[in-house]
């Protein structure tokens, strides 16, 4: 009688990129601003599909994205020989630290709050849709949600930032002002935000960074996965400052989950930063060995700083 064969153990969550793949230039960006940050050396095109690939993005799809990134400005491209090479424009790079900065600065201390709300009401006509769109975009990442259908609220003092948006956008059907509100301030959040929803997202955040977080501890996220990994904690972590309005604590639930998804997301980003590096220098090699050990890991720590330095003209 054979011996029954067992089946194989299901892969680990964290092996999967998650929503990652499914946006290669943003992937691309997320990876360079990683592993890249404040390089102004250009990297071979082979080289940055090859690091997509890992997951699981097809050739295709990895040079269109390096195409789009690059008509919209984001990217610099050069040729030598019939090798092509691509580094992140200084535009990029400024959004790049800006987004670290508030990224890796989310949920690090609660703010005191003064009792006032940053109220915006707009009226834009069906016509103008890519202007309405654009608002809202800014306005959530910002904080801010929608209190009544054309008005929108946050606890922070961002009016005179919603004025710049308006003016930049155009809008001159909508205007930003601050004000108590009636009835209580405490019937405010549940009306605005899906608290409840927001609550659940970060309990599952937690699960699985707690999970990644013990495998790492116990040795059993090799390099390719680690990079996998982190770019996955990492997508996931920011996607909170646009969920989350960062409200004040007085208007907060009891046991608010957002320090304890803090900790775990850095913990993870910086444990595993070394592996992750690692499997990018390996990819780096194939293409261009004498540039491959200038790929590096930066600590949450030093990413906060985001201290911008000189780049290269884009010319």
């Amino acid at each position: 009688m054979s011996a029954e064969v067992a089946d194989p153990a299901p892969p680990e969550p964290w092996t999967s990129p998650g929503a990652a793949a499914q946006r290669p230039p943003r992937l691309l960006l997320t990876l360079l601003g990683d592993y890249w940050w404040q390089r102004t050396e250009p990297l071979p095109s082979a080289a940055i599909v090859a690091l997509l690939a890992e997951f699981g993005v097809s050739d295709s799809a990895a040079r269109a994205a390096l195409s789009r990134l690059t008509r919209n400005g984001l990217l610099v491209t050069s040729k030598i020989g019939r090798r092509t090479f691509s580094r992140l424009s200084s535009r990029a790079a400024g959004i790049l630290d800006d987004g670290a900065r508030r990224i890796f600065s989310f949920g690090a201390a609660s703010q005191p709050w003064d009792g006032i709300w940053s109220l915006v009401a707009f009226s834009i006509p069906e016509d103008n849709r890519a202007a309405r769109d654009a608002l809202r975009k800014q306005l959530r990442w910002r904080g801010f949600a929608p209190l009544y259908d054309g008005l929108w609220v946050s606890p922070r003092d961002h009016a005179a930032e919603v004025i710049g948006y308006l003016k930049d956008l155009d809008i001159t059907t909508g205007t930003a002002f601050r004000a108590s509100s009636v009835p209580a301030d405490g019937e405010i959040p549940a009306r605005a935000w899906d608290l409840d929803g927001l609550r659940r997202r970060y309990e599952c955040f937690i699960a699985f960074a707690g999970q990644l977080r013990d495998a790492a501890v116990a040795g059993r996220v090799p390099p390719t996965d680690a990079l996998i990994a982190r770019t996955r904690v990492m997508d996931e972590w920011r996607a909170f400052p646009a969920l989350d309005p960062d409200l004040p604590a007085e208007l907060l639930p009891g046991g608010w989950p957002r320090a304890d998804a803090r900790e775990m997301f850095i913990g993870c980003y910086d444990m595993l930063g070394p592996p992750a590096a690692l499997r990018v220098r390996q990819i780096i090699t194939r293409y261009s060995p004498e540039l491959a050990n200038r790929a590096a890991y930066h600590s949450s720590e030093l990413k906060l700083s985001a201290a911008p330095v000189a780049s290269a003209p884009d010319g």
